[in-house]
């Protein structure tokens, strides 16, 4: 107890411990189905799919993905939306023993390029209207085969229901006339393939479940590798957590996207482990999920601080009745805690702050949900889960109160990076994970952040990596050297700031610097502001000092405050 001081935190319906079952994620999808044939799994844009109905489906998706020469430990990208083709496939990759990589929809072509590359990804499930993307990168990557799904041929969209990615002359596009050979229509697979199961052994600790893209100290995006324990472990201790939930009664709001970790296991994975119904939302906007919240009376609403910010700034909030909100878990982002306490006003609800990482599949910390709360604080390690602040001269353990780099340890920590042992050795030593943030526990037990050691800016809850940004404008041809950092935004949390200095007798607006990055980064990465100089600070030996721009703009930040005041 005197090394885990949170442990006296905890109310008694957690324990400090839990067990795990050694079994795989999609299994928990054969046992719902079982347990609760007909009830209803998946609900979206106003249709309904059983347990029994997403579990066949996505057995016939294995048997064709065999067929198809996919072998266990093969890995199958899935490039969608929140839908039921992303629940049928996620679990039909699992089932025929193969890894998920989860790939963003909002991928230009050099974002997906790199991720099919480094993963060696073999076949893709993806839509319709996000076709023509994966068609252009198809012959520079080791991609064998293209499964299509039609959006308007298996769950129709209202008109006036469009991605923000995709515009609207590209909905229904006609790919069923290429499907030939390498390309395969998803409604075909379902309406051919029989749903029998495979017996495909398992090793529970060491089989890899999912590779989940992310980014660290060199910008470089990284395959995590996620086991099935590390997932069934993570989505155990949430469900514990939220101790008052009950199994196959809940109804879960299912807006957090699944190809982001946070929404693969708080709501995906814990909800088909516990048999709950997921409300499907491929898209965020506030007036369609405050009708949604008020029709479909959904209990669990995991988020973001921009989802809860987005909400409460809706001129209608007060009009609809949100009180079906019992409990909400909010990561990717710091809550402010005058949201928290705004929003629970208004739903009657619990609104509570967590912490995690890709590397830890993804939480590690939360604050309770029913009692317990700390403003500011990321909360308390979670069951089986350990934690040290290490010095950052020694990598010592350091008392309450100092400040150092957080460490954690548990089941639900990654196995490693895909393809990169040097890397993997630099994060994980003796079991424990070494976050890159900064941050110091209080006398109780409760975890602070204070800083982050990477370079990582988060805007809207997505992980944006500067190096990212910086190579894509240093193929701009007037751009002689570039720099991203993260400034403080009200709403996205933090947006994308970039330096410039132009080649000698060379220059560009910001409109054009713009409409470059557009062709190459995905929208949330595209620099909002741009600041134009003849020079940046460097070291003696010539490196950008990254820190002394973030440092120059905190400090204009408070003179503003100041005058402001």
């Amino acid at each position: 107890m005197a090394d885990k001081p949170w442990l006296s935190l905890y109310p008694p319906e957690i324990p400090g411990s839990l067990a795990y079952e050694s079994k795989t994620v999609c299994s928990y999808l054969t046992d719902a189905a079982r347990q609760y044939p007909e009830k209803k799994a998946l609900h979206f844009m106003g249709k309904e799919m059983t347990y029994k109905a997403v579990y066949d489906s996505a057995l016939k998706f294995a048997r064709y993905l065999k067929k198809l020469g996919i072998d266990k430990g093969d890995r199958v990208a899935i490039m969608l939306p929140n839908s039921p083709q992303a629940v049928i496939g996620f679990y039909g990759v699992l089932y025929a023993g193969a890894v998920a990589v989860q790939t963003n929809p909002l991928y230009t072509e050099r974002e997906l390029e790199y991720q099919l590359k480094d993963s060696g990804s073999k076949v893709i499930l993806t839509v319709d209207f996000l076709y023509p993307v994966v068609a252009k990168v198809m012959k520079k990557t080791e991609l064998e085969h293209v499964v299509v799904t039609v959006i308007k041929d298996y769950l129709p969209f209202p008109k006036n229901f469009i991605y923000p990615f995709v515009q609207k002359k590209q909905m229904g596009i006609a790919v069923e006339t290429r499907h030939e050979g390498n390309h395969h229509l998803l409604k075909n697979i379902l309406a051919e393939e029989k749903a029998e199961p495979m017996d495909i052994p398992f090793d529970f600790e060491e089989d890899l479940a999912i590779l989940q893209y992310t980014g660290g100290t060199t910008g470089v995006p990284k395959g995590v590798m996620l086991t099935h324990k590390n997932l069934v472990a993570n989505a155990t201790m949430c469900g514990a957590w939220n101790y008052k939930a009950k199994k196959g009664e809940e109804i879960v709001l299912g807006m957090l996207p699944f190809f982001h970790v946070y929404g693969m296991t708080t709501v995906l994975i814990l909800s088909i482990m516990q048999a709950y119904k997921i409300i499907l939302v491929p898209k965020f906007d506030a007036a369609s999920i405050l009708k949604i919240i008020e029709k479909q009376r959904p209990t669990i609403f995991p988020g973001a601080p921009t989802i809860y910010i987005g909400l409460l700034n809706h001129p209608k909030m007060n009009e609809y009745d949100l009180s079906s909100i019992e409990a909400c878990l909010s990561g990717s982002a710091p809550l402010p805690a005058e949201v928290q306490e705004k929003f629970e006003k208004v739903t009657g609800g619990n609104l509570v702050e967590g912490y995690g990482l890709s590397e830890s599949s993804p939480v590690t910390h939360a604050n309770f949900i029913w009692g317990g709360r700390v403003k500011g604080s990321i909360g308390v390690p979670w069951p089986d889960t350990d934690c040290a602040i290490l010095s950052l001269e020694d990598g010592k353990p350091l008392p309450p109160g100092e400040v150092g780099e957080l460490a954690v340890k548990g089941p639900q920590i990654m196995k490693g990076y895909w393809n990169r042992p040097e890397e993997t050795a630099q994060v994980l030593k003796d079991g424990w994970l070494m976050t890159g943030d900064l941050a110091y526990m209080d006398e109780k037990g409760y975890f602070y952040i204070v800083d982050r050691k990477k370079d990582i800016i988060i805007a809207g809850g997505y992980n944006i990596y500067p190096r990212e940004i910086e190579e894509v404008l240093y193929e701009h041809p007037a751009v002689r050297e570039a720099v991203a950092i993260g400034v403080p935004h009200p709403y996205r949390g933090e947006t994308v700031k970039a330096f410039i200095v132009f080649k000698d007798g060379q220059t560009a607006t910001e409109e054009e610097l713009d409409q470059f990055a557009r062709k190459y980064l995905a929208a949330y990465k595209v620099p909002r502001i741009y600041e134009f100089r003849s020079e940046l600070p460097k070291t003696a030996v010539g490196k950008i000092l990254r820190r002394t721009l973030v440092a120059e703009e905190k400090k204009k930040m408070e003179n503003s405050d100041e005058k402001t005041g």
